[in-house]
Protein backbone atom coordinates (compact mmCIF):
# COMPACT_ATOMS: atom_id res chain seq x y z
CA UNK A 1 0.00 0.00 0.00
CA UNK A 2 2.80 2.31 0.67
CA UNK A 3 4.83 1.30 -2.67
CA UNK A 4 1.24 2.66 -4.56
CA UNK A 5 1.60 5.64 -2.53
CA UNK A 6 4.80 6.78 -3.21
CA UNK A 7 4.65 5.74 -6.89
CA UNK A 8 1.25 8.09 -7.37
CA UNK A 9 3.66 10.61 -5.30
CA UNK A 10 6.10 10.37 -7.59
CA UNK A 11 4.05 10.62 -10.65
CA UNK A 12 2.10 13.57 -9.54
CA UNK A 13 5.43 15.62 -9.14
CA UNK A 14 6.72 14.85 -12.52
CA UNK A 15 3.44 16.29 -13.93
CA UNK A 16 3.72 19.12 -11.66
CA UNK A 17 7.34 19.80 -12.81
CA UNK A 18 6.46 19.28 -16.66
CA UNK A 19 3.80 22.30 -15.83
CA UNK A 20 5.88 24.48 -14.38
CA UNK A 21 8.97 23.98 -16.17
CA UNK A 22 9.41 26.28 -19.17
CA UNK A 23 10.09 24.45 -22.46
CA UNK A 24 12.68 25.36 -25.04
CA UNK A 25 9.87 25.14 -27.95
CA UNK A 26 8.46 28.79 -27.89
CA UNK A 27 11.38 30.46 -29.99
CA UNK A 28 10.22 27.63 -32.29
CA UNK A 29 7.13 28.84 -32.58
CA UNK A 30 7.67 32.04 -33.04
CA UNK A 31 9.80 31.51 -35.62
CA UNK A 32 7.68 29.39 -37.60
CA UNK A 33 4.87 32.60 -37.12
CA UNK A 34 7.66 34.83 -38.80
CA UNK A 35 8.44 32.57 -41.32
CA UNK A 36 4.75 32.49 -42.42
CA UNK A 37 4.28 36.02 -43.86
CA UNK A 38 1.89 37.06 -46.51
CA UNK A 39 2.90 37.18 -50.04
CA UNK A 40 0.59 38.78 -53.31
CA UNK A 41 0.72 37.11 -56.74
CA UNK A 42 -0.73 38.06 -59.26
CA UNK A 43 -3.30 35.84 -61.24
CA UNK A 44 -1.38 33.87 -63.74
CA UNK A 45 2.05 34.35 -62.14
CA UNK A 46 4.22 31.19 -61.17
CA UNK A 47 4.04 30.35 -56.92
CA UNK A 48 6.72 27.44 -57.23
CA UNK A 49 9.05 30.14 -55.85
CA UNK A 50 7.38 31.13 -52.71
CA UNK A 51 7.07 28.46 -50.18
CA UNK A 52 7.70 30.01 -47.15
CA UNK A 53 4.41 32.34 -46.75
CA UNK A 54 1.18 32.23 -47.07
CA UNK A 55 -0.68 33.15 -51.03
CA UNK A 56 -3.26 35.83 -51.68
CA UNK A 57 -4.16 36.59 -55.41
CA UNK A 58 -4.45 39.35 -56.82
CA UNK A 59 -6.12 40.68 -60.07
CA UNK A 60 -5.27 44.67 -61.48
CA UNK A 61 -8.40 45.99 -62.13
CA UNK A 62 -8.72 49.21 -64.00
CA UNK A 63 -12.10 52.09 -63.86
CA UNK A 64 -13.75 52.08 -66.92
CA UNK A 65 -17.22 53.77 -67.89
CA UNK A 66 -20.24 51.64 -67.62
CA UNK A 67 -23.60 52.12 -68.93
CA UNK A 68 -25.81 51.48 -65.87
CA UNK A 69 -28.93 49.72 -66.74
CA UNK A 70 -32.52 48.99 -65.04
CA UNK A 71 -33.96 45.55 -65.77
CA UNK A 72 -38.06 45.19 -67.15
CA UNK A 73 -39.82 41.97 -67.18
CA UNK A 74 -41.58 42.28 -70.14
CA UNK A 75 -43.19 40.08 -73.13
CA UNK A 76 -42.79 40.35 -77.35
CA UNK A 77 -45.89 42.28 -78.86
CA UNK A 78 -47.05 42.66 -82.85
CA UNK A 79 -47.37 46.48 -83.25
CA UNK A 80 -50.34 45.88 -85.24
CA UNK A 81 -53.11 42.96 -84.84
CA UNK A 82 -56.35 43.85 -86.01
CA UNK A 83 -59.50 41.72 -86.94
CA UNK A 84 -60.29 42.70 -90.52
CA UNK A 85 -64.38 43.00 -90.55
CA UNK A 86 -66.68 42.57 -93.45
CA UNK A 87 -68.30 46.07 -94.63
CA UNK A 88 -71.49 44.42 -96.29
CA UNK A 89 -73.57 40.97 -95.68
CA UNK A 90 -72.83 38.13 -98.63
CA UNK A 91 -72.07 34.99 -99.39
CA UNK A 92 -68.38 34.13 -99.33
CA UNK A 93 -67.33 32.93 -102.90
CA UNK A 94 -63.67 32.51 -102.77
CA UNK A 95 -60.96 30.31 -100.63
CA UNK A 96 -60.29 32.28 -98.02
CA UNK A 97 -56.16 33.04 -97.79
CA UNK A 98 -54.98 30.48 -95.42
CA UNK A 99 -53.74 31.08 -92.33
CA UNK A 100 -50.13 31.82 -91.54
CA UNK A 101 -49.96 33.35 -95.13
CA UNK A 102 -47.78 36.43 -95.40
CA UNK A 103 -49.70 39.08 -97.02
CA UNK A 104 -49.35 42.76 -98.72
CA UNK A 105 -51.75 45.67 -97.97
CA UNK A 106 -54.72 45.86 -100.08
CA UNK A 107 -54.19 41.71 -100.82
CA UNK A 108 -57.50 40.27 -100.51
CA UNK A 109 -58.61 37.92 -98.16
CA UNK A 110 -62.09 36.97 -98.77
CA UNK A 111 -63.98 37.72 -101.71
CA UNK A 112 -67.93 37.60 -101.62
CA UNK A 113 -70.28 37.12 -104.41
CA UNK A 114 -71.21 39.81 -106.48
CA UNK A 115 -75.05 38.80 -106.73
CA UNK A 116 -76.55 42.15 -107.94
CA UNK A 117 -74.19 44.43 -107.25
CA UNK A 118 -73.11 44.32 -110.95
CA UNK A 119 -76.55 45.33 -112.14
CA UNK A 120 -76.80 47.95 -110.16
CA UNK A 121 -73.81 49.87 -110.44
CA UNK A 122 -74.69 49.23 -114.86
CA UNK A 123 -78.41 50.55 -114.05
CA UNK A 124 -76.57 54.00 -111.46
CA UNK A 125 -74.40 54.78 -114.74
CA UNK A 126 -77.57 54.31 -117.00
CA UNK A 127 -79.39 57.04 -114.51
CA UNK A 128 -76.56 59.34 -114.28
CA UNK A 129 -76.08 59.11 -118.17
CA UNK A 130 -79.55 60.38 -118.56
CA UNK A 131 -79.92 62.90 -115.65
CA UNK A 132 -77.03 64.59 -117.18
CA UNK A 133 -78.37 64.98 -120.49
CA UNK A 134 -81.44 66.27 -119.21
CA UNK A 135 -79.54 68.72 -116.86
CA UNK A 136 -77.50 70.13 -120.09
CA UNK A 137 -80.90 70.12 -122.23
CA UNK A 138 -82.76 72.43 -119.61
CA UNK A 139 -79.50 74.78 -119.38
CA UNK A 140 -79.97 75.21 -123.37
CA UNK A 141 -83.32 76.20 -123.10
CA UNK A 142 -82.58 78.22 -119.69
CA UNK A 143 -80.28 79.94 -121.90
CA UNK A 144 -83.12 80.96 -124.58
CA UNK A 145 -85.11 81.71 -121.68
CA UNK A 146 -87.60 78.72 -122.49
CA UNK A 147 -87.04 77.21 -118.88
CA UNK A 148 -87.50 78.24 -115.69
CA UNK A 149 -84.64 78.53 -113.09
CA UNK A 150 -86.96 76.11 -110.90
CA UNK A 151 -86.85 73.70 -113.05
CA UNK A 152 -83.27 73.78 -113.63
CA UNK A 153 -83.06 73.42 -110.39
CA UNK A 154 -84.37 70.45 -109.80
CA UNK A 155 -82.36 68.58 -112.66
CA UNK A 156 -78.99 69.36 -111.25
CA UNK A 157 -80.53 67.64 -107.92
CA UNK A 158 -81.36 64.86 -110.21
CA UNK A 159 -77.88 64.78 -111.97
CA UNK A 160 -76.16 64.83 -108.55
CA UNK A 161 -78.56 62.13 -106.68
CA UNK A 162 -77.70 60.04 -109.85
CA UNK A 163 -73.60 60.56 -109.59
CA UNK A 164 -73.84 60.23 -105.67
CA UNK A 165 -75.84 56.57 -106.57
CA UNK A 166 -73.31 55.76 -109.16
CA UNK A 167 -70.49 56.35 -106.63
CA UNK A 168 -72.55 54.21 -103.49
CA UNK A 169 -72.85 51.29 -106.23
CA UNK A 170 -69.11 51.17 -106.80
CA UNK A 171 -68.64 50.84 -103.24
CA UNK A 172 -70.77 47.86 -102.69
CA UNK A 173 -69.05 46.44 -105.74
CA UNK A 174 -65.43 46.85 -104.08
CA UNK A 175 -66.60 45.79 -100.98
CA UNK A 176 -67.13 42.70 -101.90
CA UNK A 177 -63.18 42.14 -101.71
CA UNK A 178 -62.17 42.60 -98.01
CA UNK A 179 -58.49 43.16 -98.44
CA UNK A 180 -55.37 43.35 -95.79
CA UNK A 181 -55.14 46.69 -94.41
CA UNK A 182 -51.03 46.33 -93.94
CA UNK A 183 -48.42 43.87 -94.69
CA UNK A 184 -48.59 41.26 -92.35
CA UNK A 185 -49.29 37.45 -91.21
CA UNK A 186 -52.79 36.12 -91.61
CA UNK A 187 -53.08 34.97 -87.72
CA UNK A 188 -56.61 33.39 -87.87
CA UNK A 189 -59.05 32.50 -90.35
CA UNK A 190 -63.01 33.05 -89.34
CA UNK A 191 -64.77 31.75 -92.42
CA UNK A 192 -65.12 29.32 -95.24
CA UNK A 193 -66.50 29.21 -99.06
CA UNK A 194 -70.13 29.46 -98.44
CA UNK A 195 -70.53 30.67 -95.32
CA UNK A 196 -73.01 34.03 -95.04
CA UNK A 197 -71.16 37.16 -93.56
CA UNK A 198 -73.10 40.12 -92.24
CA UNK A 199 -71.97 43.65 -91.87
CA UNK A 200 -69.09 43.51 -88.80
CA UNK A 201 -68.31 39.85 -88.93
CA UNK A 202 -64.76 38.97 -89.03
CA UNK A 203 -63.09 37.49 -92.00
CA UNK A 204 -59.11 37.34 -90.45
CA UNK A 205 -56.82 38.67 -88.40
CA UNK A 206 -53.67 40.21 -89.75
CA UNK A 207 -50.60 40.40 -87.33
CA UNK A 208 -48.01 42.94 -88.29
CA UNK A 209 -44.53 41.72 -87.06
CA UNK A 210 -42.18 43.94 -88.54
CA UNK A 211 -41.14 45.49 -86.62
CA UNK A 212 -42.19 43.45 -82.93
CA UNK A 213 -42.21 45.35 -79.94
CA UNK A 214 -41.08 44.54 -76.31
CA UNK A 215 -43.53 45.54 -74.09
CA UNK A 216 -43.70 45.35 -70.04
CA UNK A 217 -44.19 47.51 -67.23
CA UNK A 218 -41.90 49.77 -65.23
CA UNK A 219 -41.81 50.61 -61.44
CA UNK A 220 -42.59 53.80 -60.54
CA UNK A 221 -39.50 54.30 -58.94
CA UNK A 222 -37.63 53.73 -61.99
CA UNK A 223 -39.22 55.12 -64.59
CA UNK A 224 -37.82 58.95 -64.18
CA UNK A 225 -34.65 57.28 -65.02
CA UNK A 226 -35.75 56.46 -68.42
CA UNK A 227 -36.33 58.31 -71.60
CA UNK A 228 -37.02 57.46 -75.06
CA UNK A 229 -34.87 56.51 -77.74
CA UNK A 230 -32.93 54.65 -74.84
CA UNK A 231 -31.03 51.42 -76.15
CA UNK A 232 -32.07 48.35 -74.88
CA UNK A 233 -30.54 44.62 -74.63
CA UNK A 234 -33.15 41.66 -74.15
CA UNK A 235 -32.81 38.45 -73.66
CA UNK A 236 -35.72 35.95 -74.42
CA UNK A 237 -36.63 32.77 -72.72
CA UNK A 238 -34.66 30.71 -75.17
CA UNK A 239 -31.71 32.73 -74.60
CA UNK A 240 -32.04 34.72 -78.26
CA UNK A 241 -30.67 38.37 -77.46
CA UNK A 242 -32.14 41.41 -78.97
CA UNK A 243 -31.57 44.77 -79.42
CA UNK A 244 -33.78 47.94 -79.67
CA UNK A 245 -34.96 51.44 -78.83
CA UNK A 246 -37.44 52.26 -76.59
CA UNK A 247 -40.53 54.14 -78.28
CA UNK A 248 -42.83 54.95 -75.79
CA UNK A 249 -43.20 55.56 -72.33
CA UNK A 250 -46.87 56.08 -70.62
CA UNK A 251 -47.60 58.70 -69.41
CA UNK A 252 -50.42 57.57 -66.75
CA UNK A 253 -49.37 54.62 -64.45
CA UNK A 254 -51.97 51.20 -64.09
CA UNK A 255 -54.41 51.67 -61.55
CA UNK A 256 -53.56 48.70 -59.69
CA UNK A 257 -50.12 48.29 -59.56
CA UNK A 258 -48.52 52.11 -60.04
CA UNK A 259 -46.02 51.13 -63.06
CA UNK A 260 -45.44 52.46 -66.39
CA UNK A 261 -46.13 50.80 -69.82
CA UNK A 262 -42.79 50.91 -71.59
CA UNK A 263 -42.70 49.27 -75.11
CA UNK A 264 -39.66 49.03 -77.50
CA UNK A 265 -38.95 48.89 -80.94
CA UNK A 266 -36.80 46.10 -81.61
CA UNK A 267 -34.06 46.64 -84.46
CA UNK A 268 -34.42 45.74 -88.16
CA UNK A 269 -32.64 42.04 -88.56
CA UNK A 270 -34.47 40.24 -85.89
CA UNK A 271 -37.05 38.35 -88.05
CA UNK A 272 -39.03 35.04 -87.07
CA UNK A 273 -39.78 36.31 -83.76
CA UNK A 274 -43.31 35.53 -82.18
CA UNK A 275 -45.81 37.46 -80.08
CA UNK A 276 -46.11 36.50 -76.54
CA UNK A 277 -42.58 35.18 -75.66
CA UNK A 278 -41.33 36.32 -71.78
CA UNK A 279 -38.19 38.83 -71.89
CA UNK A 280 -35.62 40.49 -69.76
CA UNK A 281 -35.67 43.82 -70.98
CA UNK A 282 -32.45 46.02 -69.83
CA UNK A 283 -32.14 49.66 -70.26
CA UNK A 284 -29.22 52.11 -70.88
CA UNK A 285 -30.12 55.16 -67.82
CA UNK A 286 -26.87 56.88 -67.51
CA UNK A 287 -23.40 56.29 -67.76
CA UNK A 288 -21.15 56.27 -64.38
CA UNK A 289 -17.55 54.72 -63.79
CA UNK A 290 -17.36 51.67 -61.96
CA UNK A 291 -15.10 48.72 -61.69
CA UNK A 292 -15.89 45.12 -63.53
CA UNK A 293 -14.24 42.45 -60.66
CA UNK A 294 -14.78 38.77 -60.29
CA UNK A 295 -17.82 38.22 -57.82
CA UNK A 296 -16.49 35.33 -55.64
CA UNK A 297 -13.98 38.68 -54.33
CA UNK A 298 -16.66 39.98 -52.92
CA UNK A 299 -16.85 39.60 -48.73
CA UNK A 300 -19.06 40.99 -45.52
CA UNK A 301 -18.09 43.30 -43.26
CA UNK A 302 -19.24 43.25 -39.40
CA UNK A 303 -22.14 45.64 -40.72
CA UNK A 304 -22.80 42.98 -43.45
CA UNK A 305 -22.04 45.89 -46.24
CA UNK A 306 -20.03 44.49 -49.28
CA UNK A 307 -16.92 45.17 -49.57
CA UNK A 308 -13.59 44.04 -51.30
CA UNK A 309 -10.00 43.61 -50.52
CA UNK A 310 -7.23 45.75 -52.16
CA UNK A 311 -3.36 46.29 -51.76
CA UNK A 312 -2.73 49.78 -51.67
CA UNK A 313 0.66 51.44 -52.64
CA UNK A 314 2.21 51.33 -49.61
CA UNK A 315 1.66 47.28 -49.84
CA UNK A 316 -0.90 46.89 -46.83
CA UNK A 317 -4.48 45.31 -46.68
CA UNK A 318 -7.33 47.79 -47.36
CA UNK A 319 -10.89 46.77 -47.43
CA UNK A 320 -13.31 49.07 -49.30
CA UNK A 321 -17.28 49.06 -49.51
CA UNK A 322 -18.65 49.06 -52.63
CA UNK A 323 -22.30 48.42 -54.79
CA UNK A 324 -23.35 46.51 -57.32
CA UNK A 325 -24.76 48.06 -60.53
CA UNK A 326 -24.41 45.49 -62.71
CA UNK A 327 -23.89 42.13 -64.10
CA UNK A 328 -21.59 40.61 -67.22
CA UNK A 329 -21.17 37.07 -68.74
CA UNK A 330 -17.92 36.78 -70.06
CA UNK A 331 -15.35 33.97 -70.87
CA UNK A 332 -13.69 34.44 -67.56
CA UNK A 333 -16.60 33.61 -65.91
CA UNK A 334 -19.53 35.42 -63.96
CA UNK A 335 -18.37 39.45 -63.44
CA UNK A 336 -19.91 42.05 -61.90
CA UNK A 337 -19.61 45.75 -61.88
CA UNK A 338 -19.51 47.85 -58.84
CA UNK A 339 -18.83 51.30 -57.36
CA UNK A 340 -16.87 52.50 -54.28
CA UNK A 341 -13.72 52.19 -56.07
CA UNK A 342 -11.70 54.90 -57.41
CA UNK A 343 -8.61 55.10 -60.40
CA UNK A 344 -7.05 51.65 -60.78
CA UNK A 345 -6.99 49.06 -57.72
CA UNK A 346 -5.08 45.61 -57.10
CA UNK A 347 -7.94 43.48 -55.88
CA UNK A 348 -7.65 40.38 -53.87
CA UNK A 349 -9.62 37.76 -55.70
CA UNK A 350 -8.26 34.45 -53.70
CA UNK A 351 -7.51 34.43 -50.11
CA UNK A 352 -8.58 37.51 -48.66
CA UNK A 353 -10.37 35.89 -45.34
CA UNK A 354 -6.76 35.19 -44.71
CA UNK A 355 -5.76 39.10 -44.30
CA UNK A 356 -7.14 41.43 -42.48
CA UNK A 357 -7.27 45.40 -42.84
CA UNK A 358 -3.42 47.02 -42.71
CA UNK A 359 -1.94 43.94 -43.04
CA UNK A 360 1.47 44.73 -44.85
CA UNK A 361 2.11 41.53 -47.71
CA UNK A 362 5.18 41.09 -50.05
CA UNK A 363 4.03 41.32 -53.40
CA UNK A 364 5.40 40.18 -56.12
CA UNK A 365 3.64 42.68 -58.91
CA UNK A 366 0.95 45.44 -58.49
CA UNK A 367 0.27 48.33 -59.45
Amino acid sequence: MKNQQTVATVILFLVVVWMVVPRGDTETIDTFEEIRTVSAVEAGQPTTDILDSLLVQTLPVAEKTHMKQTRVRGVTKASRHVQVRAETAGRLAQEPIPRGARVEAGEVLCELAIDDRAANLTEAESRSEQAEFEYLAALDLQERGLQSDVVVAQLKAAKESAAAAVVRAKLALARTKIRAPFAGIVETRNVEVGDLLNGGSICASVLDDSPMLLVGMIPEQNISSLVVGASVNAKLVDEKLLTGKVSYLARASDATSRSYRIEVVIDEGFTGLREGITAEIMVDTESVSAHLIPSSSLTLNDSGELEVKTIDSNDQVKSRSVAIIGDENTQLGNRIWVTGLTGSINLITVGQEIVFDGQRVNTTTGL
